[in-house]
């Protein structure tokens, strides 16, 4: 049986499924539940000096994806110090505490919250592509407390300059990403918008931002050599062994929790170990990077090559043949037939063939 066991920054996390700051863990009990629903540790929600205003409503599900327009915490950080950290430090799981927003901001609170902190996680949600007020809220933290400092970045368009300048202020190690946006959502029934917030924006999170949550762990991974914890459309263990595959040492997961409650961090990491299991692999770090190195290794192609077919695999379900806008490919018989001349390789078969009948070498 595989190992999926992970240590970041001297902190032994029993599977590398942690919940993301959010709503899941909103107050020492949600904290708790994480934790009995599988969580390898626990990072709590995000406090700043004073208790965020938040409009309402402020979460929505959306084909393929989640929108909200939340803030931080809704409780005074009091209340965290005198009951909501204390009841998370109960479960025996490290506890990363996220707090934000500038240098100032985070000066007064990191003192406050070490006495419960295994590590602090420091929100740049509202800080855009100038990094210096990122760098300067790092270097306040790293100046008050003698725990790891992680920083959670947006999905900046360029996070391989961020990225380098969170390890040039001192920052241990990375989270990515936060929801994307300002992003809207309607409904059609009434015309009315999802969010309650004052221009009706929200934020894009669950499945919909995975592919660029995964862009940018590789972009952060291939930058800098810190640990990266991945979070974006995590909800199954296959998820997260994409995270892996592009540098993450653990992930966080928020939306699928909050859809599916906290039973869903055990769910993935139990699915984590049986991949890894049924492939041949006895821990994470054997994986980690992996598409990484198959980058380095590519071989950048103009030129149109199809994909091999393996006949004996192929189930006739037509799926290939349906999305070919070339006319490459046909069922006959039950059985696909690729046309060479036809295929421009663009690999949309590759993905859609249920039986990995297709393939690009």
């Amino acid at each position: 049986m595989a190992d999926i066991s992970v240590n970041i920054c001297g902190l032994q996390f029993s599977n590398p499924v942690l919940p993301a700051a959010g709503p899941p863990v909103w107050n020492g009990e949600a904290m708790k539940a994480c934790a009995e629903g599988g969580a390898g540790g626990i990072v709590s929600k995000t406090v700043s000096v004073r208790p965020a205003v938040v409009p309402t409503p402020n979460m929505a599900q959306i084909p393929g994806g989640f929108l909200n327009t939340e803030l931080w915490s809704e409780l005074p950080v009091e209340q965290f110090i005198e009951r909501e950290y204390p009841i998370a430090k109960e479960t025996g799981l490290p506890l990363i505490i996220s707090i934000g927003y500038t240098a100032e901001e985070i000066a007064e609170l990191a003192p406050r919250v070490r006495p419960f902190a295994d590590a602090l996680e420091l929100s740049t949600h509202y800080i855009g592509d100038d990094p210096t007020p990122m760098m300067e809220a790092i270097r306040a933290a790293k100046e008050a407390v003698d725990v790891p400092v992680f920083v959670k970045l947006s999905p900046f368009r360029d996070m391989k300059t961020a990225a380098r300048a969170a390890k040039e202020a001192g920052a241990d190690g990375i989270v990515a990403v936060n929801s994307f946006g300002p992003c809207l959502g309607v409904d059609i029934e009434t015309g009315r918008l999802l969010m309650g917030s004052k221009e009706g924006y929200g934020w894009l999170s669950g499945p919909a931002l995975k592919p660029l949550a995964l862009r940018c762990v590789f972009d952060v991974a291939r930058s800098v050599d810190l640990p990266v914890i991945g979070v974006g459309g995590i909800s199954k263990g296959t998820d997260a062994i994409e995270f892996f595959m592009v540098g993450a040492s653990a992930v966080g997961v928020c939306t699928a929790a909050i859809l599916k409650g906290p039973s869903i961090f055990g769910k993935i990491a139990r699915g984590i170990e049986k991949w890894l299991d049924d492939h041949g692999y006895s821990s994470i770090e054997e994986i980690r990077g992996l598409a990484i190195r198959n980058w380095e290794q590519r071989t950048y192609r103009t030129t149109h090559v199809p994909p091999e077919l393996d006949v004996d695999a192929c189930i006739g379900c037509g799926l290939c043949e349906a999305s070919c806008v070339y006319d490459a490919i046909h069922v006959i018989d039950e059985k696909a037939v690729l046309t060479p001349e036809k295929c421009y390789g663009c690999g949309l078969c590759v993905t859609r063939c249920p039986t990995r009948a297709l393939s690009i070498t």
